[in-house]
């Protein structure tokens, strides 16, 4: 039997690191992912493509700059007000807020900022405006069973 290359369709399980432009590790996954390649599952900055064609084993760098991975940070964004005016259980670094505009889409904050009697949310992506470099080992390519089709939403499930 032939190794499988990453392609449309195949199970891929991997393990990846994003690094900062310093090497400051900014978000790993030890234990393997597992997607069906080109399924509903998305990978970031051009990943899909930069792992096509490649087997189990392969290790693939890859840099992505802020329009491919996360965005640029949006400064339409950002919001300061008095800590008076916030309610309690948001009055720490890191207190998730979910806001609702006039249009009704709503969009999860993040207090970044407390200073001098002022708290800053921000609703942009930690890694928003940061380019980064995207170290993936590619651990398993394989045909995908049922139950992998069932969880990547690509198979009817069975009661």
């Amino acid at each position: 039997m032939t190794e499988q290359t990453v392609s449309p369709g195949k199970f891929v399980s991997l393990t990846y690191s994003i690094t900062d432009e310093e090497g400051r590790v900014l978000e790993q996954t030890d234990l393997p992912v597992g997607y069906i390649h080109g399924g509903r599952m998305e990978l970031i900055g051009g990943m899909d493509q930069a792992i096509a064609g490649k087997r189990a084993g392969e290790k693939v760098e890859l840099r992505v700059p802020p329009e491919q991975g996360f965005g640029e940070r949006d400064p339409n964004l950002v919001f300061t007000d008095d800590l008076e005016n916030v309610p309690p259980q948001f009055r720490q670094v890191g207190a998730e807020v979910t806001m609702q505009n006039e249009r009704g889409e709503v969009k999860t904050f993040y207090v970044t900022r407390i200073e001098n009697g002022r708290l800053t949310v921000d609703g942009n992506h930690p890694l928003a405006g940061k380019h980064l470099r995207v170290q993936i080992t590619i651990h398993e390519v394989r045909d995908p069973t049922p139950e992998d089709l069932r969880q990547d939403g690509l198979a009817p499930s069975v009661h």
